[in-house]
């Protein structure tokens, strides 16, 4: 039953994103014409390493116009009042850090392997979860070949388990090149936060295992933001699960630490068969850091919300206005005071409760979109998977100034 629950879950991701019909890939239905099953995906010894001295291989590099970093943000700030005022954005090109990103599973290739290109999908994870932090660290985001939405429904139809796929085989090796030639050629010694989400949070997780933990570049670590997925260390304690000498973050000033969440709704919390913050070793656990605290307790997201609906893999379903009888006409929106979040633990999962403070009374729009699945029937297991960094993306943005901040006084 979980299978077939991934695999519809995958379809309609896959549906979303190149505009094919979900119904086609209910399970027990077979792909029809329109939409034939992709081939197996290439042996490793196909795949030729990337040059990521070549630039059309980065999505994102310092200094350069046009990329896919180079892109508008400004924002419409929502009060509950619904006064509208507008944000602006700019990249910083004397930032003191760098920032190192790993985006999620959004390639609709028809392969089960991602090309190189640099498609609609691969620009639009960037606009929502990465061009922003060019406001705090110099922006670096290579190009990798991912294991597509098709080559993730395939793999669940031959009841492998495509998560575990994540942290080997051409996608990490990808971004293990690239990640040698920007410590060789552009790092010069800089402090540098990696962010990943989904399948960029796993590659990350490997990434550090075998490349930063206990090696002489981990004292370069200003912070490893693993999000969307699941990180596990012993219960009861912050270090020596995947990372042996990398801890969880936990206070604030704390520097070269991990940040790890998956956020649910308070009134859609983990179920039996949660994809993420659940461990089946029961001498693990699960874990989150509460971007805007790295403590516990309650506290206010500053997210940064597509005004569209738009979301990582797929477009939102139609929109209230978000205030009455105003429009919206910029990139983004926030909505200061009406999400919270707090780090919870049930029985199944650990991970970051989202609570939408919604007030029928004011003209500000009471709710946000963001789950997968029916507004009225969410597929609990996957959470706000679609706008996990979105949801905090304004404390992830003082986050690493902060941790950018004391790194450098203890340089």
């Amino acid at each position: 039953m979980r299978r077939s629950l991934l695999l519809l879950v995958v379809a309609s991701f896959v549906a979303g994103s190149i505009g094919i019909e979900a119904s086609t890939f209910a399970p027990g239905a077979s792909v029809d014409k329109q939409a034939p099953a992709p081939p197996q995906p290439a042996a490793p010894a196909e795949f030729k390493p990337n040059d990521y001295k070549d630039e059309s291989n980065w999505l994102c590099r310092p200094g350069r116009t046009g990329d896919a970093c180079d892109v508008d943000l400004t924002t419409t700030v929502v009060a509950a009042d619904g006064t509208m005022t507008k944000e602006t954005w700019a990249a910083d090109p004397k930032a003191p850090i760098d920032c190192f990103y790993v985006y999620p599973t959004v390639s609709a290739d028809a392969t089960p392997t991602s090309d190189m290109s640099q498609d609609p999908a691969e620009k639009n994870v960037v606009l929502q979860q990465f061009a922003r932090f060019a406001s705090k660290c110099r922006a670096f985001a290579p190009m990798y070949r991912q294991i597509t939405l098709r080559g993730l429904q395939v793999a669940l139809a031959a009841n492998a388990d495509p998560l575990a796929l994540f942290s080997k085989g051409v996608q990490y090796d990808d971004v293990r090149d690239a990640w040698q030639h920007y410590l060789k050629n552009d790092n010069q010694g800089r402090g540098v936060v990696l962010i990943g989400h989904s399948q960029g949070a796993f590659i990350l997780q490997a990434l550090v295992a075998n490349e930063i933990d206990g090696k002489p570049v981990q004292k370069q670590l200003v912070g490893a933001y693993i999000l969307g997925a699941t990180f596990l260390t012993p219960k009861g304690k912050d270090v020596g699960g995947q990372f042996k000498q990398i801890p969880l973050c936990k206070k604030p000033g704390q520097v070269g630490c991990v940040v790890n969440y998956s956020a649910f709704r308070s009134t859609v919390t983990p179920p039996g068969n949660t994809l993420f913050g659940h461990s089946a070793d029961p001498a693990s656990t699960g874990n989150c850091t509460n971007p805007s605290t790295l403590g516990t307790g309650s506290a206010p997201l500053r997210a940064y919300l597509s005004a569209g609906g738009r979301m990582i893999a797929m477009a939102g379903p139609p929109l209230k206005p978000w205030a009455t009888d105003k429009t919206v006409d910029t990139p983004f929106v926030s909505v200061p005071g009406l999400l919270t979040a707090e780090c919870k633990t049930n029985e199944f999962a650990t991970y970051l409760e989202i609570k939408v403070n919604g007030d029928p009374a004011d003209p500000r729009v009471d709710d946000i979109t963001g789950d997968l699945g029916a507004a009225s029937k969410p597929i609990a297991q996957w959470g706000l998977h679609l706008i996990d960094v979105n949801l905090s993306m304004g404390n992830l943005l003082d986050l690493v100034e902060a941790q950018s901040k004391a790194y450098r006084s203890r340089r």
